[in-house]
């Protein structure tokens, strides 16, 4: 959190960026460098959060809601310890987040294997 507002200052922009950044940090900063693994593992749970979060609203949708949302938290959590950036932690916290209430709503309307194993 100390490096969220950095003093400002002369601070030499990386040498693949066009642009020099604002003197002040912003939330979203990025540190020039792509991360393809962290921004795909951020995008599948955001996508998976999505999906557990709007099918946990129907009743008969909880093995879709509870199943992706398991896979969303799990996706999330790994992507969370490799992740680089403020930006891509704040994606993946708002993921993980709607993943976890889509499980859990699946979870209570019938689980994993409600309704499949007897």
């Amino acid at each position: 959190m100390a490096q969220t507002v950095r003093p400002a200052g002369n601070r030499s922009a990386p040498s693949r960026v066009t642009h020099a950044r604002s003197a002040t940090g912003s939330l979203f900063a990025t540190d020039g460098k792509p991360h393809p693994l962290q921004e795909t593992l951020m995008v599948v749970t955001g996508v998976l959060g999505v999906l557990a979060f709007v099918t946990a609203m129907f009743h008969s949708l909880h093995l879709l809601s509870s199943w992706a949302g398991l896979i969303g938290i799990l996706t999330g959590i790994y992507g969370q310890y490799i992740s680089r950036t403020t930006w891509e932690r704040f994606g993946l916290i708002m993921g993980i987040g709607a993943s976890a209430v889509g499980f859990y709503l699946g979870m209570a309307h019938g689980g994993l294997f409600g309704g499949v194993i007897t």
